[in-house]
C-alpha cells in the first residue's frame, strides 16, 4: 500500500515510514502491484496517476465534524489525525485549523513567508531585499530587510498564537520546522500528519 498526497506542485508519497516526493509535471515510477490511496487537490495530476496505476481516491470519503465550507481534503485529513490541537501547514500559503476533541472549530489562511517576501518586491524595488530568518523579534528593526522580516513573522506568529489559545500545535509544510521554533514548549513538526489521517480512516474501514 502506498499513500499519496497530491498538491499543486508535487506528489507526496508515504510507504512503510518512508517519505518522498516528485513533481507533478511527470508521472512517478511506482510498483504497479501496489494499491495507491490518494488525497488530492490537483485533478489533472490525479488523472495522470490514475491512468497508469490503480488508485483509490479518499478525498471525499472523510466525514470530519466541521461546519467549514470548502475545507480541502489535505487539511481535513491532517485535522482528523491531530484530533485535538492546532494544525499549521506552512507552505506557499499557511493554513491554520483548530481541533477540539474531534470537532473542527474552524480555520484560516495566511500568505506563506515566501509569498509575503515576493509581494513586497512587487510594491517597490527598494523593498526587494529578501528575508532575514534570524531577525530579532524582541527589538524594533533598524533596516528595511529586518523590518519586512519582523512584520511578516510577528503577524504570522501572532495569528497562530491567537487561534491556538495554548493548544498543542502540529506543524507541517516547508516552513513548518522554522515556525515551530517560536512555539518550542507546545509544538511538534510532523510531515506525516496527512498520511496518519489517511491510515486512521483506512484502519477503521472508512468509518469516521
Amino acid at each position: 500500500m502506498i499513500l499519496c498526497d497530491i498538491g499543486n506542485s508535487f506528489y507526496h508519497f508515504y510507504q512503510d515510514g518512508k517519505l518522498w516526493k516528485q513533481s507533478v509535471k511527470s508521472v512517478p515510477t511506482l510498483d504497479e502491484n501496489e494499491e495507491i490511496y490518494v488525497v488530492s487537490v490537483n485533478e489533472d495530476a490525479l488523472a495522470r496517476l490514475s491512468k497508469k496505476y490503480y488508485t483509490i481516491d479518499l478525498s471525499d470519503t472523510l466525514c470530519l465534524d466541521s461546519e467549514y465550507v470548502g475545507l480541502g481534503a489535505d487539511r481535513a485529513f491532517a485535522c482528523y489525525a491531530a484530533n485535538d490541537g492546532a494544525v499549521v501547514d506552512a507552505g506557499s500559503a499557511i493554513t491554520v485549523d483548530v481541533m477540539q476533541g474531534g470537532l473542527h472549530l474552524g480555520g484560516f489562511i495566511l500568505p506563506g513567508l515566501s509569498t509575503v517576501v515576493e509581494s513586497y518586491a512587487k510594491i517597490s524595488t527598494r523593498l526587494d531585499v529578501g528575508f532575514n530568518m534570524g531577525v530579532n523579534l524582541k527589538e524594533l528593526p533598524q533596516n528595511t530587510k529586518d523590518a519586512i522580516s519582523y512584520g511578516a513573522l510577528v503577524s504570522i506568529i501572532g495569528a497562530i498564537k491567537e487561534a491556538s489559545k495554548n493548544k498543542f500545535i502540529y506543524f507541517t509544510g516547508g516552513d513548518g520546522k522554522f515556525l515551530s521554533r517560536f512555539f518550542e514548549d507546545r509544538s511538534a513538526v510532523d510531515d506525516t500528519l496527512i498520511f496518519k489521517g489517511m491510515l486512521k480512516l483506512i484502519e477503521r474501514d472508512f468509518v469516521c
